[in-house]
Parts: C-alpha cells; sequence; structure tokens
C-alpha cells in the first residue's frame, strides 16, 4: 500500500511540474509577443532611441536658441516608391514648423507604405514633437502618383534646461519608408 502512495504522490508531482512548466512557457511566449509594443511605448514616452513624440499642440514659449533641423529619407529596396525629403530648416526652439516631404509611386498599381521614424542624435527624441505627420497613418499612393506629405512639429523649448544639449545645434529626423 505505501508503494502505491508513494507512486500517486510522485505522479502528483510530475503533474504539478509539468503545469507549472507549461505556465512559464506560456509567460515567455507572451512576453515575447508583449515586448515590442511595451518597448514602443517606453520609446515614446521617454524619447529613448531617438523616437520623437506626439504633440497635439504648439510649444508654450518660443526661445531665442536657433536649430538647425535635416530630414532623411530611406526607401526599402522592395518599395517601388521615390521620396523626396524636406529641405533643412533652421528656426528659433519652439517655433511651429510644416515641412514637406515629397512621394512618388514608380508602378502602374497603387502602393501602400507606411514610415518609421527617428531623431539623430537621440537624445533629442525627448524633445522632438510632431503635431502632424504622415508617419501617423498607412499612406496609400495611386499608380505613378506624386503627394506631398506634411509634417507639422516644434522642438520643445525645454530641452534648453538640458545641459547635455547645450552643444547641439543640429537634429536629423529620419523615416525608413516600407510596404505595408
Amino acid at each position: 500500500m505505501a508503494h502505491i502512495d508513494t507512486q500517486d504522490n510522485a505522479s502528483r508531482n510530475n503533474k504539478r511540474i509539468a503545469i507549472w512548466l507549461v505556465l512559464i512557457v506560456a509567460l515567455m511566449v507572451g512576453m515575447a509577443y508583449a515586448a515590442v509594443p511595451i518597448y514602443q511605448i517606453f520609446c515614446q514616452v521617454t524619447g529613448y532611441g531617438g523616437t520623437t513624440q506626439r504633440a497635439e499642440d504648439n510649444a508654450i514659449a518660443v526661445i531665442d536658441r536657433e536649430m538647425t533641423v535635416r530630414f532623411a529619407a530611406q526607401v526599402a529596396s522592395d518599395l517601388p516608391v521615390r521620396i523626396v525629403p524636406a529641405a533643412t530648416q533652421v528656426d528659433k526652439v519652439g517655433k511651429k514648423v510644416t515641412v514637406t516631404y515629397e512621394a512618388t509611386n514608380l508602378t502602374d498599381q497603387p502602393v501602400k507604405t507606411v514610415a518609421s521614424f527617428n531623431v539623430t542624435p537621440a537624445s533629442m527624441g525627448a524633445y522632438f514633437n510632431k503635431i502632424e505627420c504622415f508617419c501617423f497613418t498607412e499612406q496609400t499612393l495611386a499608380p505613378n502618383e506624386t503627394v506631398q506629405m506634411p509634417v507639422l512639429y516644434y522642438l520643445d523649448p525645454e530641452l534648453d534646461l538640458n545641459d547635455e544639449l547645450d552643444t547641439i545645434r543640429e537634429v536629423t529626423l529620419f523615416y525608413a519608408f516600407h510596404a505595408s
């Protein structure tokens, strides 16, 4: 009889261990799927990695400090689109600025694209605020169509309070275009 109890206990312990292992694996898979959106939220909140901020309106003030903002773009090799970045801007920090990227569909078929973005130097991401941007939504270009894609942004005047940014006079807003 003791031999049967020992087997029952061992069987129960094995089942418990198996259940825990399945739960741990399920938790790890769930965390793997959640990692990307959690990381994106973290980057958007902190500006980490040059992630820009999304703003509803203009900064509270315009200060005397000027900043050069350069614009760049890269198109995925499988996307038949030509992108012309906006011209370089030199404006006072806090001023609301609108620039335009130009996109041309190089095919006889509609093309859907999305753009991911970042700012360099990365430390400026927390201070680069976009009010309006084509990157917030998927863009559909009709066959051979050329469109103007606006970006409305401002640099947060609070960047002037960060001593680590005193020497920075130039920022680059970079977009990577890919098929959606």
